[in-house]
């Protein structure tokens, strides 16, 4: 584990709004910067031994795990598998992330993975997690090809 993560979750939002006045036009737009908390097993984090800590791995845990469930719906959703409820409000960082993940937006994913061999397992299964937001059709598909 890395001593000086901020074992947290990160959002920056911009927003930015323009006017053309010539012609009375104005425009919208939100960009979020997201950096999320790596997924730690519990074994392999410490967090056993303090109460605190292991509250803080299991939150992490979960708001990856609820993105996760989110990805996976509207995956199921873009794939035209019905009118799938997908799940937002299961936690802060869905709900924030709501208009970004839905609509008229564009998201992309960066991955960062640690090269060492004592990772290899969690380095696996970030991999596992872009390959499926990766192969989860986001947005209205028929308007990308």
């Amino acid at each position: 584990m890395n001593e000086r993560s901020s074992r947290s979750h990160s959002v920056f939002t911009l927003r930015i709004a323009g006017e053309n006045a010539a012609i009375g036009e104005t425009c919208e737009g939100t960009l979020n910067l997201v950096d999320l908390a790596g997924s730690e097993r519990l074994e392999k984090s410490g967090a056993g031994n303090d109460k605190d800590r292991l509250k803080e791995t299991q939150s992490i845990n979960k708001s990856l795990s609820a993105l996760g469930d989110v990805v996976a719906a509207l995956g199921e959703k873009g794939e035209g598998k019905g009118d799938k409820h997908i799940p937002y409000r299961n936690s802060k960082l869905t709900y924030l992330l709501q208009n970004s993940l839905s609509g008229n937006s564009k998201t992309l994913m960066v991955l960062n993975l640690s090269p060492l061999a004592s990772h290899h397992n969690e380095s696996l299964c970030s991999l596992r997690f872009a390959t499926k937001v990766s192969l989860s059709c986001l947005h209205l598909c028929s308007s990308w090809f």
